[in-house]
């Protein structure tokens, strides 16, 4: 039976699944009903100063049929009194002692960093949070990502903290900054001893084309919020991976953006997080989807024979490498399926006029299905992509495995093309129609019949 603790930083909880910090952690009755219904930990709403939050505040990026696929918000840190909040840590904790209790904060001065922190260490809180990712409305304060974006200032605050912190402290990184690998290493130097990422990216959800107001909006105007939910997923992996694999870091990752199922935090995991935090998928389909991560999480434990988190932990890191060193000999065509093919046509649609036009269509009315033209197929993936049959066209692998040549093996070896014809570029015989063949409609190109 795969065992689920987690242990962060010397912060242990019974699964890895914790909620972030966010409106679902704004309150102890919330919190204490997502412990009774299986959450492993909990990342307290942030405290700090008093703040006043506007109405309203939250907007929505919906896809076609799919609603919430984005999430704006322009929310600041918790509006609820700082005893209040130091209450009811302590009594979740009293209650749930064995569940994780990490109490966000974001203050100014060295003073109210000290403060607070000892506050939430009397209170009982497991382990200490510094947002440093905030987006907006405490960044223009000198908080927020401010900080996360100035890796001086980062470093100073992580070691005021680390003056008087008796709890493990997480260093919360914003998204918004061209590398987040130096924010996490100022995050090291300072003697933070985790960091957790990412926090919502800057930006502006939609605009009202009737009132020509972005949302969300108050009383008229709005302004630039924290971007979440799974449309940040790739976003999230992709700096997970920089500072996962960065020789220097070398600290543990509780992994946040877009996770809303257990293959997410799989996912997540498998790119070095050591635990997992989720906000948005709560926020839009409750505490409940807990069950399903759980025991999603350990079928798959079981099923590939992992016993604990750490026997699969950043497995897939070997094999995420630069451009310059994956294999330029690999080649993979389309295949299609034809008893599986439905004759959508998606495929020809797409690589028609948005690829390589390597798939052609016959003119038969009782024959609609499209075929590869492998001499075209550059094995880009877009045709498996698009077509809505599962396992209809697969990508089939045409060299022999035999010769692996990367571009940094020709560069050393000076096999690089130098001109625009230069045989070496590749692509001088790839077939293309003549653009004036994009004005015959009477027929597709390359047809059969």
């Amino acid at each position: 039976m795969a065992d689920l603790r987690s242990n962060l930083a010397g912060i242990k909880s019974p699964n890895p699944f914790w909620l972030a910090s966010a409106p679902p952690t704004n309150s102890g009755y919330q919190i204490m009903k997502a412990f009774d219904a299986g959450w492993g930990g909990a990342v307290w709403k942030t405290l700090g100063v008093p703040v006043v939050n506007v109405s309203s505040r939250y907007g929505a990026l919906n896809y076609r049929d799919n609603r919430m696929v984005g999430f704006n918000n322009i929310e600041l840190i918790t509006d609820r009194p700082l005893a209040d909040n130091l209450r009811e840590i302590e009594e979740v904790k009293k209650r749930f002692p064995d569940h994780a209790v990490v109490a966000s904060l974001m203050v100014e001065t060295r003073e109210q960093w000290h403060q607070i922190v000892k506050d939430a260490e009397n209170a009982g809180a497991d382990g200490v949070e510094l947002n440093f990712g905030c987006p907006h409305g405490m960044c223009e304060r000198g908080m927020g990502s401010a900080v996360g974006q100035e890796p001086k200032v980062l470093k100073m605050i992580v070691e005021w903290v680390k003056e008087v912190a008796k709890v493990p402290v997480i260093v919360k990184l914003t998204p918004n900054i061209s590398d987040i690998t130096r924010p996490a290493m100022a995050a090291r130097e300072g003697g933070g001893d985790a960091i957790s990422l990412i926090n919502t990216i800057q930006s502006i959800v939609g605009v009202d084309i009737d009132k020509f107001v972005p949302y969300p909006i108050v009383d008229g105007k709005s302004t630039n919020g924290g971007y979440c939910g799974p449309a940040v997923k790739p976003i999230a992996m992709n700096m997970l991976k920089n500072c996962a694999q960065h020789p220097n870091i070398n600290l543990p990752i509780s992994g946040i953006g877009g996770i809303e199922n257990w293959r997410d935090a799989v996912e997540f995991i498998l790119l070095g997080a050591t635990n997992v935090q989720v906000c948005t998928a709560v926020m839009h389909f409750g505490f409940g989807i807990i069950r399903d991560l759980k025991s999603g999480l350990e079928k798959y434990m079981d099923e590939k024979g992992f016993k604990t988190l750490d026997d699969f932990r950043g497995k897939a890191l070997p094999n995420i490498m630069h451009w310059e060193d994956l294999n330029l000999k690999y080649k993979v065509v389309a295949n299609i399926n034809e008893d599986k093919c439905i004759g959508c046509q998606l495929c020809y649609t797409a690589c028609e006029d948005g690829a390589h036009q390597a798939i052609g269509l016959s003119t038969d009315p009782l024959n609609r299905k499209p075929h590869i033209i492998e001499e075209n197929c550059v094995g880009c993936n877009l045709c498996s992509i698009v077509c809505p049959v599962e396992e209809c066209i697969s990508m089939e692998r045409r060299d022999d495995g035999k010769e692996q040549v990367t571009w940094k093996e020709r560069t050393l070896a000076g096999n690089v093309p130098t001109t625009f014809d230069d045989e070496l570029a590749g692509g001088r015989h790839h077939w293309v129609p003549e653009p004036k063949e994009a004005l015959v409609t009477r027929k597709p190109l390359n047809y059969r019949g």
